[in-house]
């Protein structure tokens, strides 16, 4: 299975590709938008994890994108900005997990898990 890291935070890159690695996923990352649509052209990710506040705009508004040209990838958005009009705002654009950060190993595990089923 593979997954598409899209986080301007670098730490935060290895540290999940760290975690799917345990979980035998090979991973991509990305810090930018743009980036991001280059990875995506390359390979086509069963999950993509995506942050909300990136240096070329903003994650959200990068959804649409994703949902129009790779409608089977899941799609969870890892932000530090975690309100309910935010949740409710991801959810409604299509996001499929919202995760808040700091997160932790378990929480990326049962987001995992629950998109499976």
């Amino acid at each position: 299975m593979k997954a598409l890291i899209i986080d301007d935070e670098v730490d935060i890159c290895y540290l999940l590709g760290g975690l799917l690695l345990n979980k035998n996923m090979i991973t991509d990352y990305a810090n930018t938008i743009a980036e991001a649509r280059l990875a995506l052209e390359k390979n086509y990710p069963e999950i993509i994890f995506l942050d909300n506040h990136l240096p070329d705009g903003r994650g959200i508004d990068f959804v649409q994108y994703i949902k129009k040209h790779y409608p089977a990838a899941k799609l969870i958005m890892i932000t530090a900005y975690d309100t309910a009009a935010d949740r409710s705002n991801a959810f409604a654009k299509g996001v499929d997990y919202f995760i808040a950060k700091p997160f932790s190993g378990e929480k990326i595990y049962q987001a995992l898990d629950q998109l499976k089923n």
